[in-house]
């Protein structure tokens, strides 16, 4: 039987060949485990096999988890990766140690003004609709440096960098395209802003070429911990 331990291990060693692909170091890419609808014993295990970034969509359960486990698991670091409405950012302002789903003023602003002053500030990236979908989240490219500066004005925010989702597709070219792209958009903001480090994006289905294309942490669940 595979465990989760295993599957960790082989999601690391696929990061890793294709870190060595491209001639980058695999220590300059994170792993995130996205643990949405997976029950905390996932979590643990995954946890005791070294895996420190757990990645939620969901606001409430999110909450749960990070409740249950925040005394036996102090050292686990929450990334918030899903859409999120403005009357439940106050749940991800204070529990979450990072929301990769920034994409409106608004939700920045109230992020901001309900991070508890007893907490560091919530590291945060901002979403890019770089398939330009209408199905899907995310500022226009034109868009993002307004809402960095935005961002970078916020004292309880710290910018971390950007987060995207590729058009679903088979098609590697166009979703190389649309990584390529956002990676450019990165490259300005470092430029501007040093607290930026981070380009999240790729999942287990396209993280070869998001690893290819400068991306820095991927957000592997099913391959971790089973089919949902």
């Amino acid at each position: 039987m595979t465990t989760i331990a295993d599957r960790l291990s082989i999601a690391q060693s696929r990061i890793n060949q294709a870190a060595q692909n491209c001639s980058r170091l695999p220590s300059d890419i994170s792993l995130l485990a996205v643990s949405k609808t997976k029950p905390i014993n996932d979590i643990i295990a995954a946890y005791e096999a070294g895996q420190r970034q757990f990645g939620e969509n969901y606001v409430q359960e999110g909450e749960t988890k990070i409740t249950a486990l925040a005394a036996d698991y102090p050292d686990i670091e929450w990334h918030f990766i899903g859409p999120l409405q403005s009357n439940k950012t106050k749940i991800v302002a204070e529990h979450f140690d990072w929301m990769h789903t920034v994409s409106r003023d608004k939700i920045a602003q109230r992020l901001n003004d309900q991070r508890p002053d007893s907490k560091l500030p919530l590291n945060v990236c901002i979403q890019v609709n770089i398939s330009q979908e209408d199905s899907k989240s995310g500022v226009d490219a034109n868009q993002v440096a307004t809402l960095a500066l935005t961002i970078s004005q916020l004292p309880n925010l710290t910018l971390r960098g950007l987060m995207a989702i590729p058009t679903a597709t088979d098609n590697t070219q166009l979703q190389q395209q649309e990584f390529a792209n956002l990676k450019v958009l990165y490259d300005q903001l470092k430029l501007q802003y040093p607290s930026i480090d981070t380009l999240s994006m790729g999942m287990s289905g396209d993280m070869d070429i998001a690893i290819a294309n400068g991306s820095t942490m991927v957000r592997i669940g099913s391959a971790i911990f089973g089919e949902r």
